[in-house]
């Protein structure tokens, strides 16, 4: 954002800059190819993650909900922000108006939150199941789930778009209307006050929340352990086996990874936003898009996370893909993992 390139905007008048095209066909095919595929696996990985949840009774838990709410999330996503993002990272263009940049640009902001702040609740979860087990019951119930879930969609819904429709995130900012309308961009921009506030706000306290909580889950695990060994004379390794074994820790370690791999993902984008205005917003265009990219294949390895680690992922997936959840009595079918 020059002044080389508003006064080459200026010298078009009210006429748009074409897209460019510098591009050859066959590396524009490649990514288009990859990143439709992260699409396409993002979008029917939860879908299977939601039919899932939502058919079989014995899914039906407040930590499963939250997993469907999330699994949500990361399908809206794949369904309204992947396509196009895929077509302005090939054409390094918008091609889709100015309203529906920032009505594109809201819910790209709105998802990424949500995402944060499922997998805080779901860290919550956790914490109770693992930690206080005897508790957990009657604290995390059906109707604290709803509350979370609502908490989770409407604080960041009212953020996104109350930032973005008000133009705050770009208050102040020296020719970004020049970029939107003459050079037919829609770019992921942030001054100097935003930049602060969305990196500390909505990725550095609640990682820093998940990281703890996380921390304190495999304390309390490997306090565990040694009263286990010391009560039952037996060696570390059977006992971690044993306790292994019960879905509440297996469900802590399998969520402790999604949370590991969200943060691999979403860090590098975050990092960048927080440092771009402080830098004159000197980050390469190519380098800022494959790291908002990066982000946007969170949604990918989520399902491929769950396929991995969950039994019944797999087991339901079967049911779906064999057609067998049109059968009646298919509700009530055994897919949960045994202990």
């Amino acid at each position: 954002m020059n002044n080389s390139e508003y006064s080459i905007c200026s010298e078009f008048g009210n006429f748009s800059i074409p897209c460019p095209a510098d591009r050859p066909y066959i590396l524009r095919g490649a990514i288009y190819t990859f990143l439709s595929i992260s699409t396409i696996i993002t979008i029917f990985g939860n879908l299977g993650i939601i039919i899932s949840i939502t058919h079989f009774q014995q899914l039906h838990s407040p930590t499963n909900f939250l997993i469907l709410s999330m699994a949500a999330t990361d399908l809206i996503l794949g369904l309204i922000i992947m396509p196009y993002s895929t077509v302005r990272s090939v054409e390094k263009c918008w091609r889709f108006g100015k309203m529906f940049c920032k009505i594109h640009y809201s819910f790209d902001l709105m998802l990424s939150v949500i995402s944060i702040f499922h997998l805080c609740s779901i860290a919550i979860d956790r914490y109770y199941a693992v930690c206080y087990p005897l508790h957990y019951p009657y604290k995390i119930t059906i109707p604290v789930i709803k509350k979370m879930v609502l908490f989770c969609w409407s604080v960041p819904a009212i953020f996104a778009f109350g930032v973005v429709i008000t133009n705050s995130h770009v208050s102040g900012i020296s020719g970004y209307e020049q970029l939107v309308e003459c050079f037919s961009l829609c770019p992921i921009t942030f001054n100097k006050l935003w930049s602060l506030v969305m990196f500390f706000t909505c990725f550095f306290i609640p990682g820093s929340v998940m990281v703890g909580i996380y921390v304190k889950i495999y304390v309390v695990s490997q306090i565990h352990v040694k009263i286990l060994n010391s009560v039952a004379g037996k060696t570390s390794n059977e006992l971690i086996s044993q306790i292994s074994k019960k879905p509440d820790r297996k469900a802590a370690k399998t969520l402790g990874i999604v949370m590991g791999v969200f943060l691999s993902c979403w860090l590098p984008v975050f990092i960048t936003v927080l440092l771009d205005p402080f830098l004159n917003f000197s980050t390469p265009e190519v380098l800022f898009d494959a790291l908002n990219w990066l982000g946007y294949l969170n949604s990918t390895c989520n399902p491929l996370i769950y396929g991995f680690f969950y039994p019944w992922f797999r087991k339901a997936l079967k049911y779906i893909i064999f057609g067998k959840v049109f059968q009646p009595e298919s509700r009530a079918a055994n897919v949960s993992e045994s202990n």
